[in-house]
């Protein structure tokens, strides 16, 4: 029952999107964030012990340890960065303090390393800290972060006034900021803030933001830990067809060096939310990165599958593994999924046992696939090319919670006597009528 519902969930999402009313898409519209957005974020690794200093420290970082040549271009402030009251005028105002110098200074210095600066705030009447949210003050605030110098706007979820105030759904009280950076950018003929919806999932805005933002959290937060890891692949399997050049869903912030994930742990995770094209924020305190999870964050295949201009679209999964297809499975989710890009068709492979595994996968199992040929097989971690596959593939001996991440090429027909005429006999015909055998 539980597989019938959510497949039933997963094809009204569809219909909802393509049958309704024409949605209007900031990010193709006024082509801001077309691609998901890569960089760093305070809240992970610091939560509200932020402060100029710290926050400036990291933009340098992420030079110094070359995360902005393969593409990490923002910086972002979580929450906690204001004072607890507003100004006489109604201003949010930056901590005297903590932010002494300025928010003027921090995003000049930001953007003189060559990046851009995020800030952060929410649609309810406090943030989920109880500093001053947004709510009525939208264009006021848009406004205030514009003239401070931010590129980015995540905007949260928290603090929600009561129903005979607010008066609307979730999407009103999200509509309310888009509205207003869309007003603002016609005011000022600046481009837009990029916006980042908050959200967390329970409100399915999947289905409704991308008329909104550039991202939208599709889950509750993640923590450091593979539980966690695995529960945020496993709900995101069921809507991988909503990230596009339209939107992309937000997996959470990145937590490559943090708690106690393994090495391949930390590689599954960054590889899923990479070809789920997911935004890749950086949550980890820069100054105590290790060397192998420097490496993982650094990965240019993998990022470049999340950063592909011609192709938008997520992997998705073609075979769930050791759930029946499409049952929902938080401790273990999908195991094989693929999808295209510029350059091939992307193979993701994820074993979510305790021990390591063989993993075998027919190539035309993968809609993206054709049958009758051969494809060369590049290996996005180990960074070699590994022969050439005909009609299945073998990842042997995959650690336990680790990924192979595979990017094959068409290299033409398959080599004659390759295998029976069929490498997947349903309804696999001959031109005279009768069936033909089975691999």
């Amino acid at each position: 029952m539980g597989s019938f519902v959510l497949l039933l969930a997963s094809l009204l999402s569809a219909w909802t999107l393509f049958s309704g009313e024409p949605v209007h898409v900031q990010a193709l519209d006024d082509g801001v964030a077309r691609l998901p957005v890569l960089g760093y974020n305070t809240w992970n690794a610091y939560h509200c012990d932020i402060n100029e200093t710290v926050v400036l420290q990291g933009a340098q970082l992420m030079v110094s340890l070359g995360l902005k040549d393969v593409g990490y271009t923002h910086v972002n402030i979580d929450d906690c960065y204001a004072e607890r009251n507003r100004s006489a005028s109604g201003d949010i105002v930056a901590d005297h303090v903590r932010f002494s110098s300025g928010m003027n200074n921090l995003t000049d210095q930001i953007h003189d390393l060559g990046m851009k600066a995020g800030i952060y705030s929410d649609s309810g009447w406090f943030t989920c800290q109880l500093y001053p949210g947004s709510y009525q003050n939208e264009y006021r605030d848009a406004k205030l972060f514009q003239d401070w110098g931010f590129d980015y706007l995540k905007f949260d979820n928290c603090a929600i006034p009561y129903d005979d105030i607010i008066r609307q759904g979730i999407v009103g009280k999200y509509q309310r900021i888009a509205d207003a950076i869309a007003q603002l950018a016609k005011d000022t003929g600046k481009p837009p803030l990029i916006l980042s919806l908050c959200e967390w999932g329970e409100e399915q805005p999947w289905l409704w933001a991308r008329r909104f933002g550039q991202s939208w959290r599709t889950t509750g937060d993640i923590s450091p830990d593979w539980g966690s890891i695995a529960s945020i692949i496993n709900q995101n399997s069921f809507i991988a067809w909503a990230s596009d050049f339209y939107g992309h869903n937000d997996m959470d912030i990145l937590e490559v060096g943090n708690g106690d994930l393994t090495y391949e742990e930390a590689k599954t995770h960054f590889t899923a939310w990479a070809l789920m094209k997911s935004p890749l924020l950086i949550g980890t305190d820069l100054s105590n990165i290790s060397d192998s999870d420097l490496s993982i964050l650094k990965n240019e295949e993998v990022i470049a599958i999340n950063q592909d201009p011609v192709v938008g679209t997520s992997v998705t999964p073609f075979r769930w593994g050791i759930n029946p297809d499409w049952v929902s499975n938080s401790t273990h989710p999908a195991q094989y999924w693929s999808g295209e890009s510029q350059n091939g068709t992307v193979f993701m492979l994820v074993n979510t046992l305790d021990e390591p595994a063989n993993m075998f996968f027919n190539l035309t199992e993968s809609p993206w696939i054709r049958a009758g040929r051969q494809y060369s097989v590049r290996d996005l971690w180990t960074h070699t090319d590994n022969g050439t596959a005909v009609r299945n593939f073998t990842a042997h001996a995959v650690p336990a919670h680790s990924v192979v991440a595979l990017l094959l090429k068409d290299a033409g027909d398959e080599p004659p006597n390759s295998g029976p005429p069929c490498a997947r006999p349903e309804w696999c015909i001959n031109q005279n009528g009768t069936l033909g055998p089975g691999a």
